[in-house]
């Protein structure tokens, strides 16, 4: 069974719903996670938009969420979770807007790709403070089992 992550408000490469962006709530779309590995000790979330700052000519890849030291017999994520009611012993990291938490999608022109990738680790990764995505990224290395993405699109209705 391969890793797997999904989302009950929308489908692989379908349009993430409005509540979940800056023209809505603003709040975290569901997840379920399934398929992972027996030998899972723990999983990490990153949530990055590859389309920065416009499609047509991207220039970077802005970082929306990351979660990591998640329990790996998590089922997944309910709407709108909050720091408080994340599953026990789950660490963030530090978005590109510089802090903790979800910051759903806001593209400033085009219809953007919203990457919602799920990785299942062989370790804990415990205390890296407020790890970037790179720094995640680096702590991750050598402890990967199984990766899941799930695409979410957007574009912003008004300006």
């Amino acid at each position: 069974m391969r890793l797997g992550i999904s989302s009950a408000a929308f489908g692989d490469n379908g349009e993430i719903p409005p509540v979940h962006t800056c023209e809505g709530e603003d709040v975290s779309p569901p997840l379920s996670f399934s398929g992972v590995p027996e030998n899972a000790v723990s999983l990490a979330l990153i949530i990055d938009d590859p389309d920065a700052p416009d499609p047509r000519a991207p220039k970077t890849t802005w970082v929306h969420w990351i979660l990591y030291d998640i329990p790996p017999d998590c089922p997944g994520l309910p709407a709108g979770v909050v720091p408080n009611a994340l599953p026990t012993g789950t660490r963030q990291g530090k978005n590109d807007w510089r802090r903790t938490g979800y910051g759903g999608p806001c593209p400033s022109i085009g219809r953007h790709r919203y990457f919602h990738k799920l990785y299942a680790l062989d370790a804990r990764l415990g205390d890296l403070g407020t790890p970037t995505k790179s720094r995640l990224e680096r702590a991750m290395q050598d402890h990967l089992l199984a990766k899941g993405v799930l695409i979410g699109t957007y574009e912003k209705r008004r300006n």
